[in-house]
């Protein structure tokens, strides 16, 4: 099963420390007690990202480099990362942000309790598969692409759109695209129009 995200129903939702914004892109089971949750973050200036402890924590940023800086010695001093590259870390750990290249958005994704999911990011030329799993969520950062099943379901999304795809599929196009694989079945997401206080 493959289903479209409407993008114009999604809202932006300022920090409080002015920072920046966040749109919440899905969660489940509910948007307020949340086990996952998927989002973006457009940090303006530098700043401590918000704690969420007990929180698995993957992002990758989309425009420009970012850099974490954290104070816990167990942990990198600093740690730097390119456009698109993945970093997986504890949500307690509440590092510092700066931005080397300016004002970025930072793509999200943090599990907590039982739910696992991995974050990738990856340029998107001609096809891929993806693999059976439980779900896909799939989001078109720059260009276009097309998801195809089995059953022949298509769904064509542009740069911006985000989609939930059941079952092994067929994504094809050009540009870039962000994937979040969950390796078990997500309770389903409470809403695909909230919003969050904080990165």
């Amino acid at each position: 099963m493959l289903q479209h995200l409407s993008s114009p129903l999604l809202q932006d939702e300022p920090w409080a420390n002015g920072a920046g914004t966040t749109t919440v892109l899905a969660a489940g089971p509910d948007a307020q007690a949340w086990r996952w949750r998927i989002s973006i973050a457009r940090v303006v200036r530098a700043a401590d990202f918000s704690n969420h402890a007990d929180t698995l924590r993957q992002l990758t940023p989309l425009d420009g480099r970012l850099q974490l800086h954290f104070s816990n010695a167990s942990t990198p001093a600093v740690l730097r990362l390119d456009r698109l590259q993945v970093a997986r870390f504890d949500g307690g750990l509440v590092p510092h942000a700066s931005l080397p290249d300016g004002p970025t958005r930072v793509f999200n994704l943090m599990t907590r309790a039982d739910a696992a999911a991995t974050l990738l990011a990856r340029p998107l030329v001609g096809a891929m598969l993806l693999p059976e799993a439980p779900r896909w969520f799939v989001h078109v950062l720059t260009g276009h692409a097309e998801l195809r099943q089995a059953s022949d379901e298509r769904l064509d999304l542009q740069a911006g759109d985000s989609a939930w795809a059941t079952d092994p599929c067929r994504l094809s196009g050009y540009g870039e695209v962000v994937l979040v694989r969950f390796d078990a079945q997500p309770p389903a997401s409470a809403s695909t129009a909230s919003t969050a206080p904080g990165a």
